[in-house]
């Protein structure tokens, strides 16, 4: 093949992988918008994104013995493209995932549940494989992201645990290894109490009586005097 034809096709490739993380990254900014404003709570914490280099593709397909190809590596590779959304507590990483995955336009192609069943190091997230659609001059072109959500601990465990395994090459001494699964029970024990003091706060809130239900401080803008005063 021609190599600025190459050049094209490859720009165009990595290019819809771009729009595929802007499209996912819009639904999820509406929902935060909408949580803030009508919900009045955000469970959404951050939410970053990546897209893989053209090195780390190519690193990967020989890994996998993936030809390089196109049509192969879109196939065969799923996470050239990812978003990660950080959720204050467990149940609202669930119901996140519930809120993208219902969306009529997205496919679930892959979903792998690591907070239910942790990762033998202790590793804890949830890790979904979703298609969106991006629309091009041409066609729509469906494109796989690596969809992965987590709490706060979970996402501060597994950035220690990767600058770790890096630091060390992947080969981690045995005594630290130990020492990373049980901070990985650390943090769950933390998410579960965090989770149990809000439901507590939740129902102390829900009752009669509390501040909520006093008059407030400030009077409403439609009761306000706005007339200039003299």
């Amino acid at each position: 093949m021609d190599p600025e034809q190459l050049r094209t096709d490859f720009s165009r490739f990595m290019m819809t992988y771009r729009f595929g993380i802007a499209q996912l990254m819009t639904r999820v900014n509406t929902l935060e918008d909408e949580f803030t404003h009508i919900n009045l709570y955000n469970p959404i914490e951050h939410v970053t994104s990546r897209l893989k280099s053209p090195e780390s593709i190519i690193r990967k397909a020989q890994r996998i013995d993936c030809p390089l190809t196109i049509d192969d590596v879109r196939e065969n590779i799923l996470d050239i493209a990812g978003v990660r959304i950080t959720c204050s507590f467990i149940s609202d990483t669930y119901r996140i995932a519930d809120m993208i995955t219902g969306q009529p336009d997205i496919e679930v192609r892959e979903v792998e549940d690591y907070i239910a069943n942790p990762k033998p190091n202790g590793y804890k997230s949830l890790h979904l494989i979703v298609e969106v659609p991006v629309y091009l001059s041409d066609r729509v072109q469906r494109v796989p992201i690596e969809l992965q959500i987590r709490t706060i601990a979970m996402d501060f465990w597994a950035s220690l645990e990767h600058k770790i395994y890096y630091k060390f090459n992947r080969a981690v001494p045995a005594e630290l290894l130990a020492e990373l699964t049980e901070a990985a029970e650390t943090a769950h024990r933390l998410d579960i109490k965090m989770e149990r003091l809000n439901d507590e706060f939740a129902k102390l809130k829900a009752q009669p009586g509390t501040a909520d239900d006093a008059e407030p401080a400030i009077p409403l803008l439609g009761a306000l005097d706005l007339r200039p005063q003299d």
